[in-house]
């Protein structure tokens, strides 16, 4: 009797491991991890630190007004550090591009803006535009972002 029930008992354990054992939490997409508000916390001009988040010595403060609203998806708002705002569509490719795109009013690169995407969390977004940045000056710039 006691070998039947020990059997028995440990053929309910194992189905109980084997199952929850297997079921694995779902990673979001990039794409809704990233649909949040987020602004500038560190700034970069061709590797050279030019905006932190407080901080008292900033080459352009005006970082401290840049945006890109990402929560409306796939509607972007982003505001430049010159406070120029425009509005179009977003769109993730894999995990490693990001598409600004139809911005009206247009920017002065035009209507579309691609990032690279180097790393993401939830508070973090971490992007480097992959053509220079007529704005500041033929820039390559790279933005670290945070969600308040």
């Amino acid at each position: 009797m006691k070998k039947n029930t020990l059997i028995a008992f440990v053929t309910v354990l194992g189905l109980f491991v084997m199952l929850t054992g297997c079921s694995k939490s779902k990673v979001k997409p990039l794409s809704e991890r990233i649909a949040k508000n987020w602004s500038a916390q560190k700034v970069e001009e061709n590797n050279v630190v030019v905006y932190t988040k407080g901080g008292t010595g900033n080459v352009r403060p005006g970082y401290s007004q840049y945006a890109l609203d990402l929560s409306n998806p796939p509607t972007v708002v982003i505001t430049q550090v010159d406070g120029f705002k425009s509005t179009g569509q977003y769109e993730v490719q894999g995990d490693t591009k990001l598409i600004l795109k139809n911005l009206s009013p247009a920017p002065t690169d035009g209507p579309t803006i691609e990032f690279t995407i180097n790393s993401s969390s939830d508070n973090a977004l971490e992007i480097t535009r992959t053509t220079a940045d007529r704005k500041t000056g033929g820039t390559t710039n790279k933005y670290t972002l945070s969600n308040p």
